[in-house]
């Protein structure tokens, strides 16, 4: 097997299909199809199927995926190894990363990480999660900071949950008021942000599977913007836990359970292109981001049956 094979079967079971895979591996279709024939030919199988307009994984092709995620990982902790044998120098490091994330979460990691490594200039860049897998494909950023971004050419590390939860001003909830029905929910006034962004198509569309309009009264640009609108009384809104856990701490924002719906489950994920090992300042910034997470209260996230 080389990698060339695995990268584009792991594509084209990503994306299912031949386009999606060459556009998102920056090759030319024929050469994913190639790839893919030469990778079925060594193994004597059949590793995709054709079903309902797209193709889909064989029987073979769901044994193999464990495997080849695994051997990919293995040549990029290898290209790591070799890498981090060469001498480091201070310089630049180039970060993209989520607007929310820019917000709550970088301005303390990178207060540690500055105090540890002085000389190092660092880039910040931010954007949806899309334009931050673009960012780090286009070797615009040395890593990424998003939510639940998978790709077959990127590394993601997951590093902890950070749902949507619904919010509302602490004085007009009481404890014995906090778990509601969505039908209830959704005759509320609700303030929705970033029209079209994941976070406002994850919210909608917990209601429209439920077949209910949501009562919106405000949509807003940004989530502090929503945040401080809540905080006013104006509505509700489902947020980042990782935006709120500090008012819900001091108790000026309170968490509320819908008892009927799924929760809006989201990881927050670390990304860097496989073949290209990080440097030693990169290296040190993730340190930085794990000791910073691990200081933020585990969010409240509802199992369900």
């Amino acid at each position: 097997m080389e990698i060339g094979q695995i990268e584009a079967f792991l594509a084209v079971g990503t994306f299912g299909g031949f386009r999606r895979a060459a556009e998102a591996l920056r090759v030319t279709q024929p050469a994913v199809s190639a790839r893919i024939k030469a990778l079925e030919g060594s193994l004597g199988v059949s590793l995709f199927e054709r079903g309902r307009g797209e193709l889909a994984l064989s029987a073979a092709g769901r044994a193999l995926r464990p495997h080849a995620e695994q051997l990919l990982q293995a040549v990029a902790l290898a290209r790591q190894a070799v890498h981090n044998l060469r001498p480091s120098s201070a310089g630049a490091l180039q970060i993209a990363a989520a607007l929310s994330i820019c917000t709550y979460l970088l301005p303390d990691v990178l207060k540690r990480f500055q105090a540890a490594h002085p000389k190092v200039m660092i880039t910040v860049r931010s954007g949806h999660s899309k334009e931050v897998l673009e960012m780090v494909l286009r070797g615009e950023a040395e890593i990424g900071l998003a939510r639940s971004l998978q790709h077959p050419a990127v590394e993601t590390v997951s590093l902890r949950d950070d749902p949507l939860i619904l919010v509302g001003r602490s004085p007009s909830w009481p404890k014995e008021a906090r778990r509601v029905r969505l039908e209830q929910v959704a005759d509320q006034p609700l303030i929705f942000f970033d029209r079209g962004s994941s976070d406002w198509t994850l919210s909608h569309g917990l209601f429209r599977r439920a077949g209910l309009v949501p009562n919106v009264v405000l949509e807003v640009e940004t989530i502090e913007t929503a945040k401080r609108m809540v905080e006013r009384g104006i509505g509700l809104a489902f947020l980042p836990y990782l935006a709120v856990s500090r008012e819900i701490r001091r108790r000026t924002l309170v968490a509320i359970d819908i008892v009927d719906a799924e929760s809006l489950a989201r990881s927050l994920d670390v990304i860097h292109p496989r073949q290209r090992p990080l440097s030693a300042e990169a290296q040190a910034l993730l340190h930085a981001l794990r000791a910073a997470i691990g200081d933020v209260v585990t969010p409240p996230i509802r199992r369900r049956r």
